[in-house]
């Protein structure tokens, strides 16, 4: 039996019709659709030309949206000396050194969004990998989460940064904005994420590298797919 649906969710279906969008179509359309009381988070969803079985076709980056999230991220920083004086200046929420790996360790506190750390303390960080990576929040070099300027990496989340990578079934998920972004800013937003995405292409990818589909989702679960024409010969 066919589960009963709402009749705003209803209305917001019968909005869509069963073909592809192309973005400037879609995101114009989605902000139509709306009917949930709160704002929504909206999602791009890309899947990729890539076997994740294997490591080299792995699509991992990280890129500062042009016009943030809409929220502002709460940033940890694990540090020592100056650099957690420079945490602290450039806006972070909570700094510290071995302090806050006991922290992490002993309450598996994970009140904050991202985790930079320095060089020097990855040692220490390494113990929280229980904590930290079941949640995506352990610190990594190839995402800009480990490094000396501790100062530049708050900043830059601050400011809109998000990471994407292919999950196991080749999909990367992406936090594009807010359903009340005005709509240019959601398509610059996406538009950007789609650029890097394209320009993460692993070198073991051969042949075409790009999106078999790409789609919207929202918190009141729309679903667009989009018809953007992103792909790469190599």
């Amino acid at each position: 039996m066919a589960r009963k649906i709402s009749k705003n969710l209803a209305k917001a279906r019968a909005l869509v019709e069963p073909r592809s969008y192309v973005l400037a179509d879609a995101v114009p359309l989605l902000q139509k659709a709306k009917y949930a009381k709160f704002d929504e988070t909206v999602d791009l969803t890309l899947r990729l030309g890539v076997d994740p079985r294997h490591a080299d076709q792995m699509v991992r980056g990280t890129v500062v949206l042009p016009h943030g999230l809409g929220k502002t991220k709460i940033v940890a920083v694990i540090a020592s000396g100056d650099k957690v004086k420079d945490a602290q200046a450039a806006g972070a929420e909570f700094f510290g050194g071995e302090e806050l790996v006991e922290k992490i360790q002993k309450e598996n506190w994970t009140a904050f969004d991202a985790l930079i750390a320095t060089p020097d303390m990855m040692k220490s960080v390494g113990r929280l990998g229980k904590v930290l990576g079941p949640k995506g929040l352990m610190p990594n070099p190839k995402t800009g989460t480990v490094t000396t300027n501790v100062a530049d990496a708050v900043k830059e989340i601050k400011a809109g940064k998000v990471e994407f990578r292919t999950d196991k079934t080749a999909l990367v998920h992406v936090p594009v904005g807010k359903l009340s972004f005005d709509s240019q800013k959601l398509i610059d937003n996406a538009t950007t994420v789609i650029t890097s995405v394209v320009k993460a292409k692993p070198s073991a990818a051969k042949g075409k590298f790009g999106f078999s589909r790409v789609w919207w989702i929202t918190g009141s679960a729309h679903n667009f797919q989009l018809a953007i024409g992103a792909s790469s010969e190599g």
